[in-house]
């Protein structure tokens, strides 16, 4: 095993339950705004498709294909009118809430408390993550795990998107850190392990959902508790 010095975690579906607060703001803008009456559809439905068309969105933002003010926006739009509501202007109140309210939420993995602590006491901790900085700042205050990082990279504050190689190198260089001496750990497959993996650095899957994959990560684990026996 590597003696490891630096350790640049990704925070949405690593550390911060991004899914499920997520799903709970939006839910409750769906009644504030009424929604799911006005798209007559039932939130289920709606959220699926929600989801399916924010995924295409965040794609095309990591590859540089939309702009943050487009994606905020327009993964809402774009929902409303596949059910056949073509309001942009409630697309815009939605977004505006959405990113107002989420940051608030404080939902974590079962574990991250106690891992932060205990690697914080033998390592650099760092963060690497393309949310948006006035969204992704309030996550880490109010989910209190601000503390644990040394340095926080938020791709908008960069030229460059997670899986490119360049933020990766960038966040080294921001931590003092030796490609051979740090290890990612993150959810994200191609974003986070493939990418780092890229340029010769280790990581630790967080593979939640339990996903297959012919790709090899250096560790993969199914919890965060389970990154203790690691490191």
């Amino acid at each position: 095993m590597k003696s490891y010095q630096h350790i640049f975690f990704d925070l949405d579906r690593t550390l911060w339950d991004f899914d499920t607060n997520s799903k709970v703001v939006i839910i409750n803008i769906c009644e504030r705004l009424g929604v799911n009456k006005k798209c007559k559809v039932d939130f289920e439905t709606f959220y699926a498709v929600y989801q399916q068309i924010n995924h295409e969105l965040w794609e095309q933002y990591r590859n540089g294909k939309v702009s943050k003010e487009f994606l905020s926006v327009e993964r809402f739009h774009a929902s409303f009118q596949h059910f056949g509501l073509d309001d942009l202007s409630l697309a815009t109140q939605f977004s505006h809430d959405y990113v107002t309210d989420s940051p608030y939420m404080t939902g974590l993995f079962p574990g991250t408390h106690e891992l932060l602590q205990y690697l914080h006491k033998k390592y650099k901790l760092h963060l690497i993550t393309n949310g948006f900085a006035e969204v992704q700042l309030i996550k880490l205050r109010e989910s209190k795990l601000q503390d644990y990082f040394d340095q926080v990279i938020i791709s908008e504050y960069t030229p460059w998107k997670k899986p490119s190689p360049e933020i990766f190198h960038y966040a080294l260089e921001k931590a003092n850190a030796k490609i051979e001496e740090s290890i990612m750990i993150g959810d994200d497959l191609g974003a986070d392990i493939k990418a780092s993996a890229a340029i010769g650095m280790d990581q630790i899957w967080t593979n939640f959902e339990k996903e297959e994959s012919a790709f090899k990560p250096t560790y993969e684990v199914f919890s965060l508790l389970e990154i203790l026996a690691i490191l």
